[in-house]
């Protein structure tokens, strides 16, 4: 019999959980709206880790903190390289 602590546990990511291209999409939008260039302001994000290159318009600086830096880069380097 197998022990409890020697079991592996399964993860399920929840459903309702916006994909990383759908977060980079709504930020993007957000930054257009307010008259940024969205490519300079989401490098700079990604460079340096300070949200405030983000705006809080529409929620774009809480939505792209709930991503880690080097999975957006990881997701730009995929849709950029066409490969998953």
């Amino acid at each position: 019999m197998v022990e409890k602590n020697e079991q592996t546990i399964k993860y399920t990511v929840s459903k309702d959980k916006k994909s990383v291209k759908e977060i980079l999409e709504a930020v993007y939008e957000a930054l257009s709206e307010k008259g940024y260039d969205p490519v300079n302001q989401i490098v700079g994000y990604i460079l340096s880790g300070d949200p405030t290159y983000i705006t809080s318009h529409k929620n774009a600086r809480n939505l792209i903190r709930k991503i880690e830096r080097d999975e957006l880069v990881e997701e730009l380097l995929k849709s950029y390289l066409s490969k998953e």
